[in-house]
This record gives C-alpha cells, structure tokens and sequence, in this order.
C-alpha cells in the first residue's frame, strides 16, 4: 500500500525540526537563474570537448535533445512537487532509503572539493600562467601552490556566506560568462573575417574521425553529461527558495536554453580557429582566446602559438581575470548546493550528526564548507605530487574521477521520478514530466553506460586504445582502472559508514504536522 503523499502528521527527526528554523529564505527567480547558468555552464572542460574535434559539435547537439530537455523536464516535475532543502538527496531518500541515499549523497558530495581542488584550480593556475607569467610552468612551481590554496578558500568564505550576500557570486559568475563567451565569439567572427577560417565539415569530420560516429559517441558522452548535469542543484537550497513552484521552472527553461548556447557557440568558434593540433585538454579555449584576440593587437607563430601585444595584451589579461573568476563560480555553485545537501543528510541521519549543523547567523551549513574546503586542498597539493608535476595527467585523472563519482550520483537521482511516481501517487505535482517511466529508464541507461566507459575507456571499441587512453595514461589502463574504481569504492564504503554514523540521530523522532514543518517525508516501517 501506497504511503500518503503528504501526511496530516508525519515523523522527523528532532534535529531536522531544530536545524530547519535556522534557515534564512532569500533565493529569489533570477538568483535561481543565474545559479544554475553557473552550475550548468563550466568553462573548464571546453577544451576537453573542443579537443575531440568536428565530432564535438555534433555530439553536444544530439545530447541537448536526447539527455538534456528530458533531464530538464525530469527535475523541473520533482524540484517543484517536493522543494525542500537537501534536493536530490531527499528524493533519492523518498525513493530509495536512508541508506541508498547516504551513499548517493556521498558520492554528490565530493565530487565538488575534488572538483575544486582539481581541474578547476590547475586551470585557473594555466590561466594565470598562459597570460600573466607568459609560462605553461606555473603548476610546477611554488606560485601554483599559492594560487590554489587561495582560490580554494576564498570560495569556501564565499559558501560560508548567507545566501543574502553568497548569492552574488553566481549572479557575477553568471554575467562573467556572458562577457567572455559573448565576447569570445564575438572576436572569432573579427579573426574569421581577418583570416579566414579552418573550414571543417562538421558531419564529415565525425565521419572521418578515428572509428567514426560509434569512436565520437564513447569518447563525449561522459563529459558533455558532466557537461549538461546540474539542473536539481537549486533545489538543495530549497527551504530558502522564495517561490520554488514558479522559479524552478522558470529558472530550468532559461538556463537549459543558455547552457546549450554558451557550450555550443564558443566550441565551435574553436574548432574553427585553431588548427587541431593546437586544441589540447587543458588549454585549448585558453589557446583560441590568444589567437583571436590577436585582432587587437598580436601575432600568430608559424607554429601555431600566439603572442598578443598592445590592447590584445590588456584586454586579454581582463578577460583572462573574469575567466578565473567564471571557474571560482562554477565552484561555489556546486558547493553552495551539495555542501547543503551533506548537511541535510547529517540531520537526518544518514551521516554524522556533527555535519548536520546550519549556522544560526548565517544559515549556511559552516561545518561542511570547512570539510570540503580541506579536502580540496589535500586534492590540490596530493594530486600533483603522485602525478610529479605532470599537469596534463594530473588534469586527466582528476577529471574522469570528477565526472565517474557525479554520473554515479545519478544512478539514484534518475530513477528516483519513477520510483517516486508509484510510491507517491497523490502527491501534488504543478508540473507532470511525459512519459516518466521513460524518463527515468532512458537517462539511466544513458549515464550507466557513460560511467562504464569512464572506468574502461573504449570498451565495446578497443579499451584502452590510443583512441581512448586518457591524457598520459597510455599504456597504464590498470593502473588508471585502480586508481579510478579503487578511489570510487572507498568513496562508497564511507557513504555506508555516514548512514551508519547517523543511528543514533535516527532514533529521536517526533510527529509534526503540515504547519510545523516543511518536510513531506514519510517514515516507512523499516526505518
């Protein structure tokens, strides 16, 4: 028997009724906006899909159709119909359990300080290096140390924040985005009507690409889902929210709209500025910005590399800050949202009871912004010692890490609508996704293969070929499988120790009725 979607008087623990009233309500329709611009659109992995060539392009529009709108339908349904802070993981917990849900939440969790520390911080070190130090060394040297422990812990205050002033770094974010892709693209037509373009043909280059079409697809169909994730993300501040019934939706239409254009547009632009040699993991979009802004002043080598000078210099080293400034964003967005969802699992016990704690003055969880700002910072000085230095590995590793553990997650987010439809029928739903079940099955399938070829890359086309061993792995697929599947077991076992840590929390109960609280969340026999 179904359990009533909304109960006249259901059970929470106490430390949910007391933690709740800390909560402080100024997440308004544009902030969610500009929120999920910034979660959505990350400009470090434009190179990453720019460097798979023409293939690139075509993948990221055939995504935007087949993952992307039902993604965005699938979260508009269950972010408006259950909008309560901790987001994914009270949906995962409704479907699923305490304890499937302390596991997902976990691995939602660290995927963001590993982020962090990892591919965002050695790409704003590249950044600051490329056009400031005019030296690709920077990672190696004791600047990129202080760089990164500084770029970490200001985006850790900037999450500690209450919303009322934390919320403009993704409004900045958002708009620094704007000015760089805009005005990226915007110059690439200057340098194409100066220059001349490369003139690739996108569908024959997909053709003619290394495997072709099946070759394209296992190579960007995990990062292009890294990519296009992040609609639920508002939603782990959903007690804050001000209207969630109308700004969920109206903020999932409109970013969902943004980030396909702001991925597409400046992807194209440079695949078809630079000659694809020069298109690498870690600073292809770096690389075109040089090259096209040599139109204000600049030359381009013979080999390929560009040297701005005069007003390319100055407007480069602007843009190169608001780029810096985009990556700190995506950052703080991501923190913002599973920092809180961390501690919505601590007060509900499904982690340590220590974590769920939101500051009375700033209504922020404070406790688990510390966490993760030290485990960014064990990633970012760890990382680069086993890698020795090795900027290119090092990015590689962190960033199939940092996407293997996020498309995890989704294996309990997806199916969670479906899940949620028959165990919830009378609850109240503005928004109804078509075809759910569908929904639910055909993303998860999709992320369930993405995350296969993550931990085997190619399998199905070669696994661990020269078209598909990550960037300085070549030759160590065991090694890289280890590492990879070894990293995300441990990450699951402390997910099982979390819930397990939280029984105590899970035994003080109290009944509270509509008015008293805002969870909807019903206690099932077995819990």
């Amino acid at each position: 028997m179904s359990a009533p979607a909304v109960p006249e008087q259901y059970q929470v623990t106490e430390a949910e009724v007391l933690e709740k009233q800390k909560l402080q309500k100024h997440f308004g329709k544009f902030d969610i906006l500009f929120f999920l611009v910034c979660t959505i659109v990350g400009l470090d992995t434009i190179g990453s899909v720019a460097n798979k060539g023409p293939q690139a392009f075509v993948w990221l529009i055939v995504l935007a159709g087949v993952f992307f709108f039902p993604y965005a339908l699938l979260t508009t349904e269950l972010g408006v119909a259950l909008p309560e802070e901790g987001g994914q993981y009270v949906w995962v917990r409704l479907a699923f359990g305490r304890l499937a849900a302390s596991v997902n939440n976990f691995l939602y969790w660290i995927t963001n300080p590993v982020w962090l520390g990892g591919t965002l911080a050695i790409t704003g070190a590249a950044t600051i290096g490329t056009f400031f130090l005019h030296s690709t060394t920077i990672s190696n040297t004791f600047w990129f140390y202080v760089f990164g422990i500084a770029f970490i812990w200001v985006g850790m205050a900037s999450a500690i924040l209450s919303f009322k002033v934390g919320k403009w770094i993704p409004t900045v974010g958002a708009w620094s985005r704007f000015i760089v892709l805009g005005l990226f693209v915007l110059t690439t037509v200057i340098y194409a009507i100066q220059h001349g373009l490369h003139g690739v043909s996108l569908i024959h280059g997909v053709g003619a690409s290394a495997g072709g079409w099946k070759t394209g697809f296992i190579l960007l169909l995990p990062i292009l889902m890294f990519n296009y994730v992040g609609f639920e993300l508002p939603n782990a501040a959903g007690d804050e929210m001000k209207n969630p019934g109308k700004d969920v939706p109206f903020g999932i239409a409109r970013a969902g709209v943004l980030g396909v254009l702001l991925y597409a547009l400046p992807i194209l632009g440079i695949l078809l500025v630079l000659p694809a040699k020069a298109i690498t993991n870690l600073s292809g979009f770096l690389s075109a910005i040089q090259q096209v802004f040599t139109v204000y002043g600049g030359t381009v080598h013979a080999d390929g590399t560009a040297t701005l000078s005069g007003f390319g210099t100055v407007l480069g080293d602007i843009i190169a800050v608001i780029f810096v400034l985009c990556l700190l964003s995506s950052g703080v967005t991501w923190i913002m949202g599973s920092d809180r969802s961390m501690a919505v699992s601590g007060y509900d016990g499904a982690a340590p009871r220590s974590l769920g704690v939101i500051n009375a003055r700033y209504g922020t969880p404070v406790r688990v912004n510390v966490m993760s700002g030290i485990v960014a910072t064990i990633i970012l000085v760890g990382a680069r010692q086993l890698t020795s230095g090795n900027a290119s590995k090092d990015f590689a590793a962190v960033l199939s890490l940092t996407i293997s553990t996020t498309l995890i997650s989704y294996l309990g987010i997806f199916p969670a609508l479906a899940v949620l439809r028959r165990k919830m029928p009378d609850l109240k739903r503005p928004y109804r996704a078509p075809a759910a079940t569908f929904i639910s099955v055909w993303l998860t399938v999709l992320i369930l293969f993405a995350t296969v070829e993550l931990f085997l890359p190619g399998l199905g086309a070669g696994w661990f070929s020269a078209s598909f061993a990550p960037s300085g792995w070549a030759g160590d697929k065991w090694g890289y499988l280890w590492l990879e599947a070894g990293t995300v077991a441990v990450f699951i076992l402390i997910g099982v120790a979390f819930y397990l840590s939280g029984s105590r929390t899970r035994e003080h109960l109290v009944t509270v009725t509509e008015g008293q609280a805002t969870s909807v969340r019903v206690m099932s026999e077995s819990e």
